[in-house]
C-alpha cells in the first residue's frame, strides 16, 4: 500500500467513534489520475464524470411518470416545484462531496462508524428499502421501453432488464472511465430526443415562466402536494446521496487540505453542470406534458404508455413517439447502471462486508425485478404508472433518513476540520431538510386522517382544507 493510501485509511478516524474500514469501491478506488501541474479545464476535464453518474438518477423513469402527471394535470404550475427539487439536489450533492473528499469515507460507512449497530442496520435497511423502489422505477421504465419499441411483454421485459449487471461488471474492469463515457453517451440521447420534443410541441413560452413562480396552491391542492412530492422524490434521491460521496473518491487528488480543496471545487462544478442536465430533462417532460395534453382535453394523461400513443396523433409528427420511447430506453438503461453502484456501495458501507461482484448485483437486481414481476402478474400492466409514482413517493419518505446523517457529518469540525460547512451553508442545508420532512408529514397526515378532523384541525389554524 502507498503512503498516500495508507494516510486516506487512518488519517479520517479522529472524530469517529469506530475506525475505517476498507476503502469504498475498492476496485476503482483512486483509479482516476488527476494531473497535479496542468490548467484549469484539464483538471476539469480528469473531475468530470461522477457528476453525470449522479444525475442520471435525476431523469430516471420515476421522474417521468411524476413530471407526466404534474404536466398534463395541472399545466406548467409544478415547474417551480422542478427547479426547487434541482437546486436542492445540487446543495445536497456538494455536501456528498465534501464528506467524501474531507473524510475518506462514504455516507454508508460515515453512518457505520457513527451510530450504533442497531441504528446502522435500521438506516441500511430503510436505505435497501429506497434503492429497491428506485430500481423498480428504472426496471419498470426500460421494460415499459421496450414494450412500446418492440412488443416485448412487461414482465420479459423487466427480466431483460438484469442484462445490465453484466454490463456494469465488464465496464467497471476495463476501467471507471468507461462507465462514465457510456452514461454521458446516454444522457445526450436523452437531451436529444427531448429537445426534438419541445421544438415540435411549441409551448407558450410566457406561460413556461410562469409556472416557475411559486403559489399556496402547491401546498393546499392535496393531489397537487402529492404530484409534488412524487416530483421531490424522484429528483433528489437518497441513494444518491450514498453514490456520490463514494465515487467521487475514484479521483486520485493529493491528500492534502490544498489537494482537497481542489478536488471539492472541481467536483462540484462537475455535479452542478451535470444536474442542470437533469434539470432540462425533467421540465421539457412536464412542459411537453402540458402543452400536448394539458390543454387538448387530456388532463387525466399520466401512463407513459398513454402518452406515447398520443403523441404521434396529437403532434403531427410520426416519428414523435418513437423519440419518446428512445429516450425513455436510454433513461432506464442508465438509471440501472449506476443504482447497481449505489447497491453495492450501499451494501459495503453499511455492513463493512465484501462479496463476489456479480451476486452483489445480482441481489440488488432482484429486489427489484421481483416486486416488479409481482405486480405486474397480479394486477396487470395497466398498474404500472401507479407503481412508479408510488416508488417515488416512497423515495421522498426516506429522504430525511439519509439528508439527516449527511448535514450532522459535514456540519462537524472533529469528523471534516476545515471543511465543515460554514454558517449559511448550515441554514440552507437543514432549511432543505425541514422542506423535505414537512412536505412529507404533511402529506401522511392529509392523506391519512379522517376528513372530519382534517377539516377541523385546517379551520383551527384558519387555511381551507387540502382539495
Amino acid at each position: 500500500m502507498s503512503q498516500p493510501d495508507r494516510i486516506l485509511v487512518t488519517e479520517p478516524d479522529v472524530g469517529w467513534r469506530r475506525r475505517a474500514g476498507q476503502v469504498s469501491l475498492a476496485e476503482v478506488h483512486r483509479s482516476v489520475i488527476v494531473p497535479v501541474t496542468a490548467s484549469f479545464w484539464r483538471k476539469l476535464l480528469a473531475f468530470s464524470g461522477p457528476g453525470f453518474l449522479v444525475a442520471v438518477g435525476y431523469m430516471d423513469p420515476g421522474n417521468w411518470a411524476t413530471d407526466l402527471a404534474g404536466g398534463a394535470r395541472f399545466g406548467y404550475a409544478l415547474l417551480f416545484v422542478v427547479v426547487l427539487s434541482n437546486l436542492m439536489a445540487i446543495l445536497l450533492q456538494h455536501l456528498c462531496i465534501k464528506l467524501g473528499v474531507a473524510t475518506g469515507r462514504d455516507l454508508a460507512q460515515a453512518c457505520r462508524d457513527h451510530y450504533s449497530t442497531p441504528t446502522v442496520w435500521f438506516l441500511w435497511i430503510l436505505c435497501e428499502i429506497a434503492i429497491a423502489a428506485c430500481d423498480l422505477a428504472e426496471v419498470v421504465g426500460s421494460a415499459i421501453a421496450l414494450q412500446l419499441l418492440f412488443g416485448i411483454p412487461l414482465v420479459w421485459g423487466c427480466c431483460i432488464t438484469a442484462l445490465d449487471v453484466l454490463a456494469v461488471l465488464y465496464l467497471q474492469q476495463k476501467g471507471f472511465r468507461y462507465i462514465e463515457a457510456l452514461v454521458i453517451t446516454l444522457i445526450a440521447t436523452i437531451a436529444g430526443c427531448f429537445s426534438a420534443e419541445l421544438i415540435f410541441s411549441k409551448p407558450n413560452l410566457l406561460s413556461v415562466v410562469g409556472g416557475f413562480v411559486p403559489g399556496p396552491h402547491i401546498i393546499m391542492n392535496q393531489q397537487m402536494l402529492y404530484v409534488s412530492i412524487g416530483i421531490l422524490g424522484a429528483t433528489v434521491m437518497p441513494h444518491n446521496l450514498y453514490l456520490h460521496s463514494s465515487i467521487v473518491q475514484t479521483r486520485k487528488f493529493e491528500q492534502t487540505p490544498e489537494g482537497k480543496r481542489e478536488a471539492i471545487k472541481y467536483a462540484s462544478i462537475d455535479s452542478t453542470g451535470a444536474l442542470m442536465f437533469a434539470l432540462f430533462i425533467n421540465a421539457a417532460i412536464l412542459v411537453l406534458a402540458a402543452s400536448v395534453f394539458h390543454w387538448s382535453g387530456h388532463q387525466e394523461v399520466a401512463a407513459i404508455q398513454d402518452a406515447y400513443q398520443l403523441l404521434s396523433p396529437l403532434l403531427g409528427v410520426t416519428f414523435a413517439s418513437a423519440l419518446f420511447a428512445i429516450a425513455l430506453l436510454a433513461s432506464g438503461q442508465n438509471s440501472t447502471l449506476t443504482g447497481t453502484l449505489a447497491g453495492q456501495v450501499v451494501m459495503e458501507g453499511f455492513l463493512n462486508i465484501r462479496i463476489t461482484p456479480w451476486l452483489r448485483r445480482l441481489i440488488t437486481r432482484g429486489i427489484a425485478i421481483i416486486p416488479a414481476v409481482l405486480v405486474i402478474g397480479i394486477f396487470g400492466e395497466g398498474k404500472t404508472t401507479q407503481l412508479l409514482i408510488a416508488s417515488q413517493v416512497l423515495l421522498s419518505m426516506q429522504l430525511g433518513f439519509a439528508v439527516w446523517p449527511l448535514l450532522r457529518f459535514t456540519d462537524e469540525r472533529a469528523k471534516m476540520g476545515e471543511f465543515a460547512n460554514k454558517l449559511w451553508l448550515k441554514i440552507l442545508g437543514w432549511t432543505t431538510a425541514a422542506i423535505i420532512i414537512v412536505l412529507n408529514v404533511k402529506l401522511l397526515f392529509d392523506t391519512f386522517m379522517p376528513d372530519t378532523l382534517l377539516k377541523e384541525f385546517y379551520q383551527f389554524l384558519h387555511l381551507p382544507p387540502p382539495g
